[in-house]
């Protein structure tokens, strides 16, 4: 009986001697910061989110006009967990190409429960190059992200993500 006790023991000493030791490691090599960031590109964000309220679906029927938006192209890159709503990094990157005849024109970024939701948009040329923007928003609470790229040619390509965020960002 007391065997047993002393195996289990020493068990759960070598169990917490191995957390520890893999903790320290990750501290030094900072492979906390490389796997953050490679979560965050992998986490798929929901499929084509309904439109929450009337101020997003007048901002859909005012910038769209009812084209359809497709998933792809796009990547929007933001913390699954925002702790401070009043800075939330975004990335916004594009594969489509960027040459006088088609061309990224314009990308919107729209926040489904912040009190103004369309955050902002930027409108390029194609002398910028490819479609690389990094920014940061105030959310307002837990929220659909949405980025929209149009075209030259008028489509619509789109990324979605959820971001959670613990501390109103709007005041």
């Amino acid at each position: 009986m007391a065997d047993e006790v002393i195996q289990e023991r020493r068990m759960f000493l070598q169990a917490c001697g191995l957390i520890g030791l893999a903790v320290a490691a990750e501290g030094l090599t900072g492979a906390s910061r490389e796997l953050a960031a490679a979560v965050r590109v992998s986490r798929p964000g929901p499929d084509d989110p309904p439109i929450p309220n009337e101020i997003v679906q007048r901002i859909f029927d005012e910038r769209f006009q009812g084209r359809p938006i497709t998933r792809g192209h796009v990547t929007l890159d933001m913390p699954a967990m925002a702790e401070d709503g009043r800075y939330v990094p975004v990335i916004i990157e594009s594969d489509l190409p960027m040459t006088a005849e088609q061309h990224v024109k314009s990308v919107f970024l729209i926040v489904d429960h912040n009190p103004d939701p369309l955050v902002t948009a930027f409108h390029l040329s194609p002398l910028v190059g490819p479609v690389a923007i990094q920014t940061r928003i105030k959310m307002k609470r837990t929220s659909v992200i949405r980025a929209i790229v149009e075209t030259s040619g008028g489509e619509l390509w789109a990324d979605y993500l959820k971001v959670e965020t613990t501390l109103n960002g709007c005041g």
